[in-house]
């Protein structure tokens, strides 16, 4: 199982989206306040040691890129997530974001059609 600070995890959002940078460029696409190139090189090393990300070296400098796609990760954290707080209950999950969210009704009626083509499979 992957645990990722914030600050790993948004550094992580970067590198999957330009699917591979130097430390500078991971900087640029950070928002402001930004951080130092030391911070942003301490936390790509610690993703490294923690086998998430990979790098390809270019003489003393480095290009990252990662090694767990955003979907794997997104997998992981989705799954814990509905265990951990809705009890692995769908109906405690839909519930939770019908009463705390404005949800568009279009998005709603895509919802109750893929949930109908689930049943169907089943």
């Amino acid at each position: 199982m992957i645990l990722l600070t914030k600050a790993e995890e948004q550094i992580m959002q970067v590198l999957w989206r330009l699917n591979n940078a130097f430390i500078k460029d991971i900087i640029e696409e950070l928002p402001k306040p930004k951080p130092a190139y030391n911070t942003v090189s301490t936390i790509v090393r610690i993703l490294e040691r923690k086998e998430i990300v990979g790098y390809e070296a270019f003489g003393k400098t480095h290009r990252y890129f990662p090694l767990v796609s955003k979907n794997a990760y997104s997998k992981q954290e989705v799954s814990g997530l509905f265990k951990n707080y809705f009890d692995s209950s769908l109906h405690k999950l839909v519930s939770h974001f019908s009463h705390h969210k404005n949800i568009d009704i279009n998005e709603l009626d895509q919802t109750i059609e893929l949930l109908k083509k689930i049943k169907n499979k089943k």
